[in-house]
């Protein structure tokens, strides 16, 4: 039997996403208002163009006016500041003095894209008129304002040039600046949680919580086990009874393979991994958690390390429904997850498996959880005798994502701590993957694949990564401006 994909999507809630909230505002120079009446509305007209289409987008707008004087400008930073924007977008609706947009940049809190669109393709200069030349002087005032907020350190996260109306570039980058900015807002509102410790001697994944909070803005909530177990004692047969038939909509139960450590599955497996679910559903609401890392060693077989091991179904779910679960306790990715899923990428928790040199292709993918809402197929359930590199056995869960481009994203941190995204493209290619319990995907990209895996690893990555669909390299590069992290595309 072929096994076709379910229609993930509403089997799967997804929890609601926050929308991007960019502070507005447009500049203009005061000394043409009484020179030249009309053009100060036609001005503000066009703003509101603007503002409408970014509406459009998707994203909520505070609107700071039309500014054309110092005071202004500060009172406008400080009324973004205390609306909390993600991202300042100047609106060049003509020629400006510089002055009148950096005092926004500096108190208003957030990075600046400035905007110079024109509202027409050109003047026809045989009959255009110094009205309509100011009227067109949409990029006139970038470089001083450039200057000047490089001169304040505050470097704009980018510079947009094109036409207010019929512009596809124009519109395509607008629309990426709102989702990066929602993803720069779910990130600095996140509350991850950390359960447990890093895999023992994974370096690489170490880090400092307190970075998180330092750079992001998010918060690090720091579990135990017993946070877990207080959540477990609470579950009661019917809500075991209801994930059970999650699992069954969701799941394909799959007949032990080749890989001797398969095994039929079995009801007191499915019983455990769904009161697990429950559980971490719990524990997840209670503490109002975004995303969570985890990992539990465990010791003899105790119900810690029963605990631990019966997670992967329910955190698969929990993953595809928008909290990201990341597994081995690696916080970097685990926000790389997050961003992944904000863009409605998926990113599923991934490293790389072994290499095919006669496709030429990686398989990449991960035992545990992962994304499952971006599975080519039916995602596969499959009782494991013991977890390779862990403690403890049960139910795991196997599928590739779906065929088409791809883009991997590898949250890092530097030799001074700061962190940085390592981000590389490839294409996800028809082909066998490993019937052994985890989540394989083949990957071809635009070189040979012994050269990108040493290109790869030359950029300083932790080895894990988050796997998504689509190619969004200018889109992230994007979220790392705002988000002020380096990045480094391997290409």
């Amino acid at each position: 039997m072929i096994n076709q994909r379910r229609n993930l999507d509403d089997l799967i809630p997804r929890v609601p996403h926050l929308p991007a909230r960019l502070g507005l505002f447009s500049v203009g120079l005061q000394a043409y208002w009484p020179q030249f009446p009309g053009l100060r509305e036609l001005l503000v007209a066009n703003t509101s163009v603007l503002a409408d289409r970014l509406r459009g987008f998707g994203a909520e707008v505070v609107d700071g006016g039309l500014i054309d004087s110092s005071q202004a400008a500060v009172a406008a930073g400080e009324m973004f500041r205390s609306r909390g924007v993600d991202l300042l977008i100047c609106y060049l609706a003509t020629y400006a003095t510089s002055s009148l947009v950096l005092p926004v940049a500096q108190r208003a809190g957030a990075g600046i894209l400035l905007a110079g669109l024109q509202p027409s393709p050109g003047m026809d200069c045989r009959t255009a008129t110094t009205f309509d030349q100011l009227y067109h002087d949409n990029v006139t005032s970038l470089p001083e304002i450039c200057g000047a907020l490089y001169r304040a350190g505050l470097q704009p996260v980018g510079v947009l040039v094109g036409q207010l109306y019929d512009d596809a570039r124009a519109d395509n980058e607008l629309s990426e600046w709102c989702r990066a900015a929602a993803v720069f807002r779910t990130v600095r509102d996140a509350r991850i949680g950390f359960l447990g410790h890093t895999y023992e001697g994974m370096l690489d994944m170490n880090s400092d919580p307190t970075m998180f909070d330092a750079f992001f803005g998010a918060h690090v909530e720091m579990l135990e086990m017993c946070d877990l177990h207080a959540c477990l004692e609470r579950v009661s047969d019917a809500e075991v009874a209801a994930m059970k038939e999650d699992f069954r909509r969701i799941f394909i139960f799959a007949e032990p393979a080749h890989d001797p450590l398969t095994g039929p599955v079995k009801p007191e497996d499915v019983d455990w991994a769904a009161r697990m679910a429950v559980a971490m559903e719990k524990l997840v609401t209670s503490r109002q958690l975004t995303a969570m890392a985890y990992y539990y060693r465990g010791l003899g077989g105790n119900l810690y390390e029963r605990m631990a091991a019966g997670l992967i179904l329910g955190n698969s779910i929990l993953t595809g429904r928008g909290i990201p679960m990341a597994g081995e306790a690696d916080l970097k990715t685990c926000v790389a997850m997050l961003i992944m899923d904000r863009l409605d990428m998926g990113g599923s928790f991934a490293e790389f498996h072994p290499l095919d040199f006669h496709d030429d292709i990686a398989l990449i993918g991960h035992d545990g959880p992962a994304h499952i809402r971006i599975a080519a197929e039916q995602p596969v359930v499959r009782d494991l005798s013991l977890y390779h590199g862990k403690r403890g056995r049960g139910l795991s869960v196997e599928f590739k994502i779906r065929l088409g481009p791809v883009t991997m994203l590898g949250l890092t941190q530097t030799y001074d701590g700061r962190f940085k995204f390592v981000v590389a493209t490839g294409e996800s290619v028809a082909g066998p993957t490993p019937r052994s319990g985890n989540t394989n995907t083949r990957v071809r990209f635009d070189m040979p694949v012994a050269e990108f895996v040493e290109k790869w690893s030359l950029a300083g990555p932790t080895h894990h990564f988050a796997l998504g669909i689509g190619h969004e390299v200018p889109l992230l590069r994007k979220v790392a401006h705002l988000l002020n992290v380096e990045m480094v595309a391997v290409e």
